[in-house]
């Protein structure tokens, strides 16, 4: 259904130091930069091709939501270790959530540098 997103950097370079390392946790890299000179100053993360931006020409700090597929348990560990080593605060503990979430929803949330929120899911039914 969606081709890319993006999401606002205050500072790309510092955004792509987390990108680089909890995407990397699930199989995806670095794919595509985009030149400070045209104005957007961003980088593309995906398997192939950039699905998702972290750039300059969203508005950052906007308390957005994103939410990762972690393809395996092993990768959802490594998303979260990623991300608590890279010093970003947790916005939720890795678990299996109650409520309204759907059977065998097992999430963790995380604050990239720009104050959104992130997250990891790895659905097990």
């Amino acid at each position: 259904m969606i081709d890319h997103t993006g999401i606002g950097a205050a500072d790309v370079v510092r955004s792509g130091v987390f990108y680089d390392s909890v995407l990397g946790a699930l199989g995806h890299r670095h794919v595509a930069q985009m030149p400070e000179d045209v104005g957007t100053d961003g980088i593309g993360y995906g398997r192939d091709y950039p699905i998702y931006w972290a750039d300059r020409f969203h508005p950052h700090s906007m308390g957005q939501h994103v939410a990762f597929v972690a393809r395996s348990r092993a990768e959802f560990d490594a998303f979260y270790q990623a991300a608590l080593k890279s010093g970003r605060k947790d916005n939720g503990p890795p678990g299996l959530r109650g409520g309204g979430y759907p059977q065998g929803y097992y999430a963790t949330f995380v604050f990239d540098p720009d104050g959104n929120n992130i997250e990891a899911v790895c659905r097990e039914i």
